[in-house]
């Protein structure tokens, strides 16, 4: 029986200076003491991949200087982490950082002259986070006195589609990642992957959207098999709200595919929305575990939901910054091919959409979208539908979600959390619910969302304090 494998993905946080390199290149280390193999994936260090969207928006924008100051600005921090981290200068890392960082001055210098940043030219220009942050984890390894070698997400096999900004992996993606990475490990190196990333067919960087390396780890995962993809954070795992506005909020010890995924499509920065999508098929858990307290179980995420019918709901999640779009129009929605136009027009343009609800008289409907994406949206729907229908928006709201498995079936989920809303004062402008049963979801006036997720975790006795006076649930082995 072959040795157990491991995938480890690194947040930007786990990567953001050298102290933080050098303590997640310890972690590795501690599996491969215990004869795990290990397969290392890695992000940006912290901040790295906004600072580069911003400088491409100034070039676009003619503000060169701007953007070779922040490139500047990175330059001296990834040689600073290199240095602290053993690399002397003329040493192969320090080369390597010299010439991407040239690269990038190159490709931005392109986008400055053209005034033009494509999805293409983006993706190039924001993959360098990751590309940069790949050799100091190898050289942290090395300095364990670990073997290792580092790959772009495009060398480790990821190929993808050519939707650039949010690509896919291609059926075809896992047997070259199986191929290429499996021959690494083979011969006694770790591999250092660049998350985030693929490429085309033809060899054109892509990436797999926001918090893609989550998503580069269990497509690597899948490929090879692993016994488990740990995701390590800088938290405990996921909580059952953002505990920076819920103060009792709790780690969630067991969670299934489905409503991690909910979690993260309702705005729980814990996961990229289709990262566990490459894990269902095999059945390979994910583990998110904080890397300040390696010992701490986490987070498990299988595919079985934990049976508690005590606790329906696992957790409060919200979505901030949200538009709400109306397409109305008396009795013209009846026509099946007009509804047809508006979900055409929204898919045309890539928007996601966050909620949809639609009047029983059908002369209207509703698409909840983030904010960001709402003048594409009512460009796009005043252009692709009938000119008898009314488009119009309503800024300034959230999204506000429950989930859980064990709401299938129970009477009162719903009731229980539209009464914590109206006890609060806080209006629903909007209401959704799949019929998966595994979440709930309302459209509020943004500025109630921190007291609407406080009183709806209350209501449904979410918190440390209602936890103790039930008395503590068993602990989950597994």
């Amino acid at each position: 029986m072959s040795a157990s494998l491991l995938v480890m993905k690194f947040g930007g946080t786990n990567m953001q200076d050298a102290r933080a390199i050098r303590h997640s290149a310890s972690l590795v280390g501690r599996s491969l003491k215990e004869g795990v193999r290990v397969v290392v994936v890695v992000s940006a260090m912290a901040g790295v991949t906004n600072q580069l969207l911003q400088l491409a928006d100034a070039a676009q924008a003619g503000d060169i200087a701007r953007a070779n100051d922040e490139i500047a600005v990175m330059r001296t921090r990834h040689f600073t982490a290199a240095q602290e981290l053993g690399a002397v200068p003329d040493s192969e890392t320090v080369r390597e950082l010299r010439e991407m960082h040239e690269t990038l001055r190159q490709a931005v210098y392109g986008v400055y002259l053209l005034r033009e940043l494509t999805p293409r030219s983006r993706d190039l220009i924001v993959a360098f986070g990751e590309r940069l942050s790949a050799p100091l984890m190898r050289l942290a390894l090395e300095q364990q006195d670990i073997r290792a070698h580092h790959l772009t997400g495009g060398e480790a096999g990821i190929l993808t589609d050519s939707h650039f900004g949010n690509a896919k992996p291609l059926p075809s993606a896992y047997e070259r990642v199986r191929d290429r990475l499996s021959a690494v490990l083979s011969t006694g190196v770790t591999p250092v992957v660049a998350g985030f990333m693929g490429e085309t067919e033809k060899g054109a960087l892509t990436t797999l959207g926001r918090g893609g390396t989550d998503y580069s780890a269990t497509i690597i995962g899948k490929a090879l098999g692993a016994d488990e993809v740990w995701a390590w954070k800088d938290v405990d795992g996921v909580m059952s709200a953002d505990p920076r506005v819920v103060k009792d909020a709790l780690n969630i010890e067991l969670l299934s595919y489905g409503e991690v995924m909910e979690l993260a499509y309702f705005g729980a920065k814990v996961l990229h929305p289709l990262a566990v999508t490459p894990l269902q098929e095999s059945g390979i858990p994910l583990r998110l575990k904080n890397s300040s307290d390696p010992d701490f179980p986490g987070t498990l995420v299988q595919s079985h939901p934990r049976d508690d019918a005590g606790h329906p709901v696992k957790a409060v999640t919200a979505i901030r910054n949200v538009s709400l779009i109306n397409v109305s129009g008396a009795g013209v929605l009846g026509i099946p091919e007009v509804l047809a136009s508006v979900f055409d027009a929204i898919a045309r343009e890539n928007i996601t959409l966050l909620m949809v609800s639609q009047s029983s008289s059908m002369s209207n409907v509703s698409l909840a979208v983030q904010s960001v994406d709402a003048e594409r949206t009512l460009s796009a729907l005043r252009a692709g539908v009938s000119s008898e229908l009314k488009v119009d928006e309503q800024p300034g709201t959230a999204v506000l979600a429950i989930v859980g498995s064990g709401m299938r079936g129970q009477r009162g989920v719903s009731a229980r959390m539209f009464t914590a809303l109206a006890d609060h004062d806080v209006n629903i402008l909007m209401i959704s619910q799949g019929s998966s049963e595994l979440n709930v979801s309302v459209a509020i006036e943004g500025g109630h969302v921190d007291e609407a997720t406080r009183a709806v975790h209350a209501a449904f006795g979410l918190g440390s304090a209602a936890q103790e006076a039930v008395g503590a649930a068993e602990p989950f082995s597994g």
